[in-house]
Order: C-alpha cells, then sequence, then structure tokens
C-alpha cells in the first residue's frame, strides 16, 4: 500500500516541477534590456505553409548587449523572418542587411519596467495555483484510498503532511524564481 502512496506523491512531484518548468518558459519570453537568443523562440515564421519556430529556419545570435543578429538559413526566407520579427509581441523592428538582420533591443523605459513586473508576477501566481491544484489532486487521491480502506488515517495523514512539505518546496522554487525575475528586469 505503500507503494500507492509513493505514486501518488512522485506523480505530484513529477506535475509540479513540469510548472516550474513552463513558468521558466514564460519568463524567457519576457524580455529584459539584455540581448539573449531564447528571445525570439516563440516568433513562428511561415515556411512552405507551415508556421515554424524562428531557431528551425534561421540561426539566431547575441551581436552584442542590445543586438541580435538573425540569419536564415535560406536567402529567400530573408523578408518573412524579418515580417514575423516585426509582427511579434516583442515591439521589435529588425534592420535587413543583405544576408542577415539587425534587431536592435530599444532600451525600456521605467513605466515598462514595471508593467512587466505585474506581468511576471501574474505568471508566477499562475504557477503557484497551478501547484496548489496539484496538491489538492493528490490529497483527494489519499482521501479515495482512504475511504476504500486502503490506507489507514494516520498513513493519510501523513502523506498529507509529505504533499503540504512538496508544496511549500515547490512555492519557494517559483518565488525564488519570481525574485530573480524581478531583479533582473529592475536592471537598469
Amino acid at each position: 500500500m505503500s507503494e500507492m502512496l509513493q505514486m501518488i506523491k512522485s506523480d505530484a512531484e513529477e506535475r509540479m516541477q513540469k510548472s516550474i518548468e513552463a513558468l521558466k518558459a514564460e519568463f524567457i519570453k519576457i524580455r529584459t534590456g539584455r540581448a539573449h537568443t531564447s528571445l525570439l523562440d516563440h516568433v513562428m515564421v511561415p515556411y512552405y505553409g507551415n508556421d515554424t519556430p524562428i531557431n528551425q529556419v534561421a540561426n539566431v545570435t547575441v551581436l552584442d548587449n542590445r543586438t541580435l543578429g538573425v540569419t536564415p538559413w535560406e536567402k529567400p526566407m530573408l523578408s518573412t523572418v524579418e515580417k514575423a520579427i516585426r509582427d511579434s509581441d516583442l515591439g521589435l523592428n529588425p534592420t535587413n542587411l543583405g544576408t542577415v538582420l539587425r534587431v536592435p533591443l530599444p532600451p525600456m523605459t521605467e513605466e515598462r519596467r514595471r508593467d512587466l513586473v505585474k506581468v511576471v508576477r501574474h505568471e508566477a501566481e499562475n504557477a503557484r495555483v497551478a501547484v496548489r491544484n496539484i496538491r489538492r489532486d493528490a490529497i483527494q487521491d489519499l482521501k479515495g484510498l482512504k475511504k476504500d480502506g486502503s490506507i489507514s488515517e494516520d498513513d493519510e495523514r501523513r502523506a498529507e503532511e509529505s504533499m503540504q512539505k512538496l508544496t511549500d518546496k515547490y512555492i519557494a522554487l517559483l518565488d525564488k524564481q519570481l525574485a530573480d525575475k524581478e531583479t533582473e528586469l529592475m536592471e537598469v
């Protein structure tokens, strides 16, 4: 029977880890003042009738702290990639240099930084809610096992305490990611 408890706990932990990974992915999309290649990861480029991630049709590099370089693997794709970057929600304006696109990142204003901090806090809160929902699901599973008579009341209580510790651990990880991202955003 402790095998069932272990399965519930490991499933919950795996799902909580996925919530952390999803938050990291969201944070990467939210740009800071510095250029990094993953900034364009969610930009999709029409490529032979399919929307394809930019990193599958072009090489994205960091030219300097505030500039990205984008070199399409096929020269005719240059204008398509340029349009995809311009039309993205990032507010970037690439410059076509013939074979490569220079993508300068405009300096962020104080107001824009504060807006991004609000967005980051909202994303972190969504991740916290997801982690708490995972805990709730696991506790419901435990209550079901107790009701079936598969586990004792003491086993259920110990497993619930264990789930709470696991939840607290992942909430702390989320809070650390949030604090790091806020610090990064407020750097000038």
